[in-house]
């Protein structure tokens, strides 16, 4: 039983972390709401001078159409969301390499600087907004990227806490909502900029207090704290080898009581039970590789990052994100044109399902434990013959991988009903539409993060997932020829689009399918290799061979 401070302190992190993803992790893709301050502040107005193609009343309220404007503010923002994902992969580097202190401390510079460039900006030089916008996706990302691991101190709730975070930095787009509401009732937007740049102080302490300075294992070694008050897991794990020595001692030279005695024995005894089984296990393995490499040997070595990049883990994961991903990107790079068409021009209609599918975003923090719960209740029903043929801390993993074929399934078939749901031309369906994509949305970064933390291993974490994130960001450019493709062969009809898109997505099956014939093999491996018992031959029996049995 853990004492009562260190579980205080677990929930404490959690608490913060969860406060830290939902108010400024993924702040960037609640991008519209900024832009209507931004347009009252005439960022960029510049460009649309002389006027002649607005109304007086949009250019009185400074809300004018204005495509030159509007190019420059999505342009802004194809650069932030590009970073967000593009940028993971040097973070995951800097992550794996330096450790969370480090990485937090380069997250709150970027952010902290990035949120001053808009709070000093005005209209004379509305360019610092592509700046800014970059550092806060870059800032962002780090922070999701090092809350992450906080997953870790909840063992089998490990994956709830993993997509709840990433829920979360779903629903952090309504911050820039709150933005847009402060500016309505009169605050200026250079005070709330400074306000939430105060708010780094926050971020710095916890990360003193509430977070290691390397990073968090899986599973946590007995005893393991963090933070400012201790040096670490070895610090505890010597100071207690003292306390074992030392007892130790004075139980050789007969001080002690009788159930510490008791205790020594049993231990001692425990501890040669178990040398004569990995004596045995050894021998076995001997005899049946000749070589040093046994079964043991491979479980515990650790693949480098290269062999985890060219994995058929790897690629099938790949393949499952970036096509989802870009699913998702197409729909709301063509949901204006698909509303406009459906509503036969109604522009009040166009705007009602507009602020539908907003609000709907703000979900996406409740929509993601369900992954993660999923993933968890799922894990513990294994089976307790594979419990036994795993061995050596492999079950756990197993059961995880096991775990995330279902949640990978779901995840998938949630995209096929959603590319389903938005190739029905008909406006009504589209609130359907806008509760898959939402609920679809936190199934993927949700099980994506999850996924990555447990098929791989924990020291390449932040390589493999900024590697994957990197890559998707490459692929997910594919959304602009796409958008092309509806805008003019298509004369803004993305219906043919969304049909190719439902046979595209069933690709994404192949992925679990993979994970699940990986578990399968793996699982068959250990049962075979499973270092055998060894009789040893007793006088007279020279001839008899050695009998191998299944552990």
């Amino acid at each position: 039983m853990e004492p009562l401070r260190e579980r205080i302190k677990r929930l404490l992190t959690f608490a913060t972390g969860l406060f830290e993803c939902i108010g400024f992790a993924g702040v960037i893709f609640g991008w519209a709401s900024l832009v209507f301050v931004l347009k009252k502040e005439k960022y960029f107005a510049n460009l649309c001078y002389p006027p002649h193609n607005a109304s007086y009343h949009g250019a009185e309220n400074g809300t004018m159409h204005c495509d030159p404007q509007d190019e420059r503010f999505t342009l802004i923002f194809t650069l932030g969301s590009f970073m967000n994902n593009f940028v993971t992969l040097p973070c995951g580097f800097l992550f794996d390499h330096f450790g969370t202190m480090a990485t937090r401390f380069l997250g709150i510079f970027l952010y902290t600087t990035g949120t001053l460039m808009i709070a000093f900006s005005h209209a004379d030089i509305a360019v610092l907004l592509f700046p800014a916008l970059c550092l806060l996706a870059v800032g962002g990302i780090l922070f999701l990227m090092t809350n992450i691991q906080v997953g870790n101190l909840f063992g089998r709730r490990r994956s709830t806490v993993i997509t709840l975070y990433n829920g979360a930095f779903d629903s952090s787009s309504a911050v820039f909502l709150v933005i847009k509401v402060a500016y309505e009732a009169g605050l200026s937007l250079k005070n709330i900029f400074l306000f939430i740049s105060c708010l780094s102080s926050i971020h710095i302490a916890r990360t003193y207090l509430l977070l290691p300075r390397s990073h968090i294992p899986y599973p946590l070694p007995d005893g393991y704290t963090y933070g400012t008050q201790c040096e670490g897991p070895d610090v505890f794990t010597s100071q207690q080898g003292v306390k074992d020595q030392s007892r130790a001692e004075s139980l050789k030279e007969g001080e002690g009581t009788e159930g510490e005695k008791g205790e020594q024995r049993d231990e001692t005894e425990e501890g040669k039970a178990e040398g004569q089984e990995v004596l045995k296990a050894t021998e076995g393995a001997s005899l049946l590789h000749n070589s040093s490499k046994g079964p043991e040997a491979n479980e515990e070595a650790i693949p480098s990052f290269r062999s985890c990049v060219f994995s058929k883990l790897f690629l099938t994961h790949l393949l499952w994100l970036s096509i989802l991903q870009l699913r998702h990107y197409l729909f709301i790079g063509t949901l204006n044109p698909m509303l406009n068409l459906l509503a036969d021009g109604d522009t009040s209609l166009v705007s009602t399902y507009t602020n539908a599918f907003a609000f709907t975003q703000f979900f996406g923090v409740f929509c993601a434990p369900w992954n993660g719960l999923l993933m968890d209740r799922h894990k513990r029903k294994a089976k307790p013959a594979e419990s036994a043929v795993s061995g050596f801390g492999a079950l756990q993993r197993l059961a995880d991988m096991k775990s995330a074929v279902l949640s990978l399934t779901i995840t998938v078939t949630q995209c096929v009903l959603f590319s389903l749901s938005a190739a029905i031309p008909i406006l009504p369906v589209q609130y359907l539409t806008f509760i898959l994509q939402v609920i679809n949305r936190s199934f993927l970064y949700g099980g994506h993060a999850a996924f990555v933390a447990i098929g791989f291993p924990p020291c390449h974490f932040g390589k493999v997932f900024g590697t994957l994130m990197a890559l998707s960001a490459v692929i997910s450019l594919f959304q602009y020829p796409c958008f092309a493709l509806v805008k003019g062969p298509l004369q803004d009809d993305p219906t043919y689009m969304n049909i190719a898109f439902i046979v595209l997505v069933t690709l994404a099956y192949s992925h679990p399918i993979n994970v699940f014939l990986h578990c399968r093999q793996e699982i068959q491996q250990k049962g075979a290799l499973k270092s055998p018992e060894v009789d040893v031959p007793e006088l007279g029996e020279k001839d008899k061979q050695p009998r191998e049995t299944d552990i």
